[in-house]
């Protein structure tokens, strides 16, 4: 299975996004960018649009069980914490255009770091650590883009304010279809509660 830990925002939070994204669909040449998430789709999905804690790649289905339960245990050991979207950035040239986060972002951090050391733990090959960078992937492209425009439309952005009380393992099925744009699609494998009440 391909899967990721993250933190899905609830679904008034992705409505103010699906908002926003609207508005910087409509700048020009939006139309060479692919957009993720319901934005991009008609359909909506349950972690379309997610801040990836640790992705993991493909993960051999043995390792699973063992990978959740160190995940259940990383979630334990952190506390709940507040979060917003808020502003944007981008990576690569413009090739990658992204959402960022406020609130508390070194409990953030630290989840991240906790999902990462819980795949090794079970076995799972990681590649080497990065530092955490909260990001809510919303557009790609091919080519290198002036993301300018787009970045300084999301600097203003901002969501509400929210708890998060859950990690999320979640599996990426890739596209099969070869229909060019289409988007994976993303369930939900385990939900962990954060804090030691979960």
């Amino acid at each position: 299975m391909r899967l990721f830990a993250a933190v899905l925002p609830p679904e008034d939070v992705l409505q103010e996004l699906a908002a926003e994204v609207a508005a910087l669909r409509r700048l020009p040449g939006a139309d060479g960018m692919r957009w993720t998430g319901r934005a991009g789709r008609p359909r909506g999905g349950a972690a379309e649009w997610h801040f990836t804690l640790a992705f993991y790649g493909e993960v051999d289905d043995g390792l699973v069980p063992e990978l959740t339960a160190r995940l259940g245990r990383a979630a334990a050991r952190t506390e709940p914490f507040r979060l917003a979207l808020a502003g944007g950035g981008r990576f690569g040239h413009g090739r990658v255009l992204w959402a960022g986060a406020e609130g508390d972002l070194r409990t953030m951090r630290l989840l991240a770091e906790r999902a990462e050391a819980a795949a090794r733990r079970a076995g799972v090959a990681m590649d080497e650590h990065r530092r955490y960078q909260a990001h809510l992937t919303v557009a790609r492209s091919r080519d290198a883009v002036d993301a300018r425009p787009y970045v300084a439309a999301l600097r203003a952005f901002r969501s509400r304010t929210w708890t998060v009380d859950e990690l999320v393992l979640v599996r990426s099925n890739l596209p099969t279809s070869g229909v060019p744009g289409e988007q994976p699609r993303y369930e939900a494998v385990a939900r962990r509660s954060l804090g030691a009440a979960g």
